[in-house]
């Protein structure tokens, strides 16, 4: 067998080992990365088993499949990393050009935040929404797949110190007061303001599997769709065709192809966040 070949089986292996693992995930825990990008799935996994020490997906199997804790972590490195607040100014300064445009014709508009990457990405949103002066009629979706984290969002809380850290990126975002007026601080955290908090509502929801469950007027996914494989990010597509009102915005992680599920339905609206308007 040349070195070539080796390799190649090899592979063949790896692959199969992935197969069964998600597989696992799936019966064993209801969470299903079978359809995801495999290659940024392969990339996450082997970073798992680097981390512990371990020399193959078959080991990593056995570990989620009888270890305590050892699928939650998995669950984790696999979920849509979080960002900080305002963590990326120039997406922040455009979400609020563009929703405000958008949301302030509409009596009692509603956000979904698909996948949302933690209380910077919700937090972020609230408060440009209450400095366009629509937060108090806006309603904000923020969901997640993963059951545990969603849990730790809901009680999440900042280290008071980084807050002076994250003024300069508020206000490369368009920030129009002082960040640290949006919290109260208690025992060194601090927590969004319960006004501003009160208009998030935080709920269990899987892209992959769930049906549409409302209408929105604005829907933002870039971080999650950006791991789907072709397959699922069509399915996601029809779904948030079906979720978006007529003239309501989507964030997308990347341009609409000529191909893609409705792609005709939409008119761009450009932007560093791609950003389009559904027309049909």
């Amino acid at each position: 067998m040349t070195a070539f070949t080796a390799f190649a089986a090899s592979l063949a292996v790896e692959e199969l080992e992935i197969d069964l693992l998600l597989e696992a995930l799936t019966q064993r825990h209801g969470y299903d990365f079978r359809d995801y990008d495999r290659p940024l799935v392969r990339r996450k996994l082997l970073g798992v088993m680097a981390e512990r020490e371990l020399k193959t997906v078959s080991a990593l199997q056995e570990r989620v499949l009888h270890e305590p804790g050892a699928a939650s972590n998995l669950l984790r490195a696999l979920a849509v990393s979080p960002v900080d607040l305002f963590g990326e100014p120039a997406r922040a300064r455009e979400a609020r050009e563009v929703l405000g445009k958008s949301l302030r014709p509409v009596a009692v508009p509603k956000v979904w935040l698909a996948e949302c990457a933690g209380i910077g990405d919700a937090w972020t949103l609230a408060i440009q929404l209450h400095e366009e002066g629509l937060l108090a009629r806006t309603d904000i979706f923020a969901t997640l797949a993963n059951d545990e984290l969603l849990a730790e969002v809901r009680e999440a809380t900042l280290e008071a110190a980084a807050l002076p850290a994250l003024e300069e990126n508020y206000l490369q975002a368009g920030g129009a007061g002082r960040l640290a007026d949006y919290f109260e601080v208690h025992n060194g955290r601090a927590t969004l303001l319960p006004r501003l908090r009160g208009r998030i509502t935080w709920a269990g929801y899987n892209l992959v599997t769930d049906a549409s469950f409302n209408e929105f007027q604005a829907i933002v996914c870039c971080r999650a769709l950006a791991n789907f494989g072709p397959m699922l990010r069509q399915r996601v597509l029809r779904l948030f065709h079906e979720s978006l009102s007529r003239f309501g915005v989507l964030g997308l992680d990347r341009e609409l192809a000529a191909g893609d599920a409705h792609a005709g339905d939409y008119q761009a609206l450009g932007g560093v966040l791609p950003w389009y308007r559904r027309v049909g």
